[in-house]
């Protein structure tokens, strides 16, 4: 399973990275990873825009989390200029605790579902 990782440098800028998280078991017609610590599970659902596209502030991660895209479609553009598209069912790290961060642009009108775990 790839998972998008987002990381800052000593020099404060964020940046992608790929992680992979190897099946270990595999039953009932499907891989699982190994179970990866995290806690405090959070939702955040956004409001349906009158206009799309919308472009969100600059701004790091307020903790060390997994985030799990569940529903929509987003641009995430780190801080060095790169920018990658995130939609329904995709998966990241974010660890861009301090320096530029990162920011969001909406792609749709509908609305938008998030699920945060805080990693170990």
């Amino acid at each position: 399973m790839k998972i998008t990782r987002i990381y800052t440098d000593a020099d404060g800028e964020s940046h992608f990275d790929e992680l992979e998280e190897p099946g270990v078991e595999f039953r009932s017609n499907a891989n699982y990873t190994r179970a990866i610590e995290a806690y405090g599970l959070m939702f955040r659902t956004t409001e349906p825009l009158g206009d799309a596209p919308a472009l969100g502030d600059w701004h790091t991660a307020p903790q060390r989390q997994y985030v799990m895209f569940l529903n929509g479609e987003t641009e995430i553009e780190v801080s060095d200029g790169e920018k990658r598209l995130f939609k329904s069912g995709d998966v990241f790290l974010v660890e861009d605790t301090t320096g530029k961060g990162h920011r969001n642009l909406r792609l749709h009108k509908e609305p938008e579902l998030w699920a945060f775990a805080r990693a170990h």
